[in-house]
């Protein structure tokens, strides 16, 4: 497969620098080539056509934002990772850009003390988001040229809305008494769409685990309850669940839930990542399995990886329902797809639909 071709768009010329060396490393990747800000890489995206665009946030003259914008209404469907500082003014900026239509994004590593760690944090990081969307974008091009070769339309194979799961649902189920959330990537925008269709007399709570650092939770809580009608805030250790409350991992915490007497508690911990995740979908699930058993939802969203098909796998043994976005709707179909593909999802559903489902699963068993 040819190389995927990256632009890097930063203001700062030891940024521009340092990253192309780094990016450079990798033999899967090629950095065509570099700009200091948005103008000046619109240029360059019509002479270069780079599979995938690593935009900062603030620059001169034209920023990251205005440069997306831009951008998207030219090459709708190019890769866009935003690179933004750790610090709350590139957390919120961050969130625009994802309402917009970034593809992902992925902190500097600034804040980061040597070289050797700034390198870790590029390769963990950032690298395998470009690998993602630039190899996605490799074979949507090589597949539009076949087409066309061709002159025949392809079309997507085994349509996910037709999945049949190999695991049969539950002859009953319980009353629900809670619904749990794993989302990573293009989780924010999928969770708004889910949450803003959620009556506000909802009559479960609702714990969430969104992959995203500190700061970046708060800030995105703030955003989903001026979009929802429930009540959305980031966890707080000890909080008793209610429902029509809606409670999100606080960044590199655990979220877990916890009976204590009549009332079931959350709590947050800084247990070692599992997944390299920190906050886990298996662990919230594993919890939620634990106290709720067959009185559980599960819902996987849009995610890279492998987060939450453990815990799936215990909900499911302990009698729970599990739901996950189907692939057409997915930024990426990595979470979700395992837990479809191993059997455990009793429905895959586009997000559009999914709030109705809950809501169906929710008010027929109560």
């Amino acid at each position: 497969m040819p190389k995927i071709r990256v632009l890097v768009v930063d203001d700062a010329v030891v940024v521009r620098n340092r990253l192309s060396k780094l990016l450079a490393e990798d033999p899967e990747l090629e950095v065509v080539g570099v700009a200091a800000n948005g103008r000046i890489a619109l240029a360059k995206i019509a002479q270069l056509n780079p599979d995938v665009v690593i935009l900062d946030v603030e620059m001169p003259d034209m920023d990251g934002l205005a440069t997306l914008a831009a951008l998207r209404q030219i090459h709708p469907h190019i890769a866009v990772i935003m690179f933004s500082t750790f610090t709350r003014a590139g957390a919120i900026a961050t969130l625009d850009a994802l309402s917009l239509g970034a593809s992902d994004y992925a902190t500097k590593p600034s804040h980061l003390g040597n070289i050797e760690a700034i390198r870790q944090h590029v390769f963990d990081d950032l690298v395998p988001k470009i690998k993602l969307f630039g190899t996605k974008q490799v074979k949507s091009q090589k597949s539009k040229v076949k087409t066309q070769e061709s002159g025949v339309r392809s079309q997507k194979s085994g349509a996910s809305s037709n999945f049949s799961p190999s695991a049969p649902p539950a002859l009953f189920s319980p009353t629900p008494k809670i619904v749990a959330i794993g989302v990573s990537t293009g989780g924010p925008n999928a969770l708004a769409v889910l949450l803003s269709q959620l009556p506000a007399d909802f009559l479960v709570p609702i714990a969430i685990v969104q992959h995203m650092p500190p700061m970046f939770t708060q800030l995105l809580a703030e955003r989903l309850a001026a979009k929802s009608r429930l009540k959305v805030a980031e966890a707080i250790s000890g909080s008793i669940l209610k429902p029509g409350q809606v409670w999100i991992a606080p960044g590199d915490f655990h979220l877990t839930v916890q009976r204590d007497g009549d009332v079931v508690r959350l709590v947050t911990h800084q247990a070692p990542p599992e997944n390299s995740c920190r906050p886990s979908v298996d662990v919230l699930f594993s919890s939620v399995a634990q106290v709720f058993g067959a009185s559980a939802i599960a819902i996987v969203l849009t995610g890279m990886g492998q987060d939450g098909l453990r815990g799936c796998q215990q909900l499911r043994e302990a009698g729970g329902q599990v739901l996950v976005q189907d692939e057409a709707s997915s930024v990426v179909w990595g979470m979700p797809g395992f837990v479809a593909n191993a059997g455990l999802a009793d429905r895959v559903l586009p997000i559009d639909q999914m709030a109705d489902e809950t809501i169906r699963l929710v008010c027929n068993n109560t």
